[in-house]
């Protein structure tokens, strides 16, 4: 019977951890409201995040909005619907957050280091540059 109880228990646990890092996944709307990142987990274990929606998907033309500003001019062209702009985040189940990723915006054209953590039902998104405490964070929240 203590067999079966300590199974029970550490199923149970490994299941509240597993649920507690997707708890990430699902689509987010950015904290200026004029994007939606859709985050999912990859079979490779990491967490990804890609633009679905755009609030003004095109130029004043009527073109799709390209990757302009970035530094790559192979990469300018690019649309930014359906652009990854997370990529490569870990669970950190002892700091409770998402780290070791990147964010790249596309208003700027810059890469950043980044890593993600909740407050409340908010996800915080920073994205730095050297030192963690040194950078920008945004607010997001969840859509769907």
């Amino acid at each position: 019977m203590k067999k079966l109880t300590f199974a029970l228990t550490l199923i149970f646990a490994v299941n509240t951890i597993f649920a507690q890092a997707d708890k990430v996944v699902g689509l987010w709307l950015t904290e200026d409201g004029d994007s939606k990142v859709k985050i999912f987990k990859a079979t490779n274990g990491k967490y990804y995040g890609k633009i679905v929606w755009l609030e003004e998907p095109n130029e004043e033309d009527g073109t799709p909005k390209v990757d302009d500003e970035n530094p790559n001019e192979s990469l300018q062209s690019r649309p930014v619907m359906n652009m990854q702009i997370l990529k490569d985040f870990v669970w950190d189940e002892d700091d409770t957050e998402w780290d070791d990723g990147e964010i790249y915006d596309p208003k700027t054209g810059n890469t950043y280091s980044s890593y993600m953590w909740f407050e409340g039902d908010k996800l915080n998104v920073k994205g730095y540059i050297g030192f963690a405490f040194i950078g920008r964070s945004t607010v997001w929240t969840k859509t769907q």
